[in-house]
């Protein structure tokens, strides 16, 4: 969804496993992410923080993406960090704010639409991520 709605962008969408290289100490493999720095896009890696990731969440990596790669994509100044729960079958979404913090988040249920704050005018159905039925 995301390569498409990226046509005719000078955006990248990427997925894993792909190297985002945030610091000599501090690299990330994440789910989903997009950048629109083209200087930061090589053969190999991304060098430098995306505009927007997306991590799906598993019982097993629940706690990581939301608290150990939350602050990470935080303090490396990810505009848009987004986690999805399969499961829960919700995306909870965090924007990075002006003091360089992220916000306190908002959650989005699987038949709303979210609209990407990082991205202009990029809307993703939800319904399609979690292959709801569409409604009659």
């Amino acid at each position: 969804m995301l390569k498409s709605a990226l046509q005719g962008r000078l955006c990248i969408a990427g997925i894993a496993p792909a190297d985002v290289v945030l610091s000599e100490h501090d690299v990330v493999q994440p789910d989903v992410f997009v950048v629109c720095d083209e200087q930061k896009i090589t053969e190999q890696i991304i060098r430098g923080a995306p505009d927007l990731v997306l991590e799906v969440s598993s019982p097993v990596t629940a706690k990581k993406d939301r608290w150990e790669k939350k602050r990470l994509y935080e303090s490396y100044g990810v505009r848009e960090y987004i986690l999805i729960d399969p499961d829960g079958q919700y995306a909870e979404r965090f924007l990075l704010e002006s003091d360089g913090r992220f916000d306190r988040g908002e959650v989005f249920a699987a038949d709303e639409l979210l609209v990407l704050r990082s991205l202009e005018e990029v809307e993703i159905p939800l319904r399609e991520v979690f292959e709801l039925p569409r409604r009659a």
